[in-house]
């Protein structure tokens, strides 16, 4: 149960700092910062499904990281899509 716990908060502490570097990469100024958190831990969960889709893991903080930020890219992108 604590590891679970521990688990959890650690992929949202991961995914928030994701969404913050992925609004930086992405040039989303104008968005909030609690915005783009929000899109980072769930760009962890959309990173996971694209790369899965594909075969490939990630393992430990970088791999867990640069998979969220790649999630979170998505997620901007999408996110802008749909506002147009």
């Amino acid at each position: 149960m604590l590891f679970s716990l521990f688990s959890l908060i650690f992929s949202l502490v991961v995914g928030a700092l994701a969404g913050y570097v992925a609004g930086r990469l992405m040039g989303s100024d104008t968005s909030s910062a609690l915005h783009n958190i929000i899109l980072g831990m769930l760009g962890g969960i959309v990173g996971s499904v694209l790369l899965g889709l594909i075969g490939l893991r990630a393992f430990g903080f970088v791999g867990d990281f640069v998979v969220s930020v790649l999630g979170a890219c998505v997620c901007i992108w999408i996110a802008r899509k749909i506002a147009r």
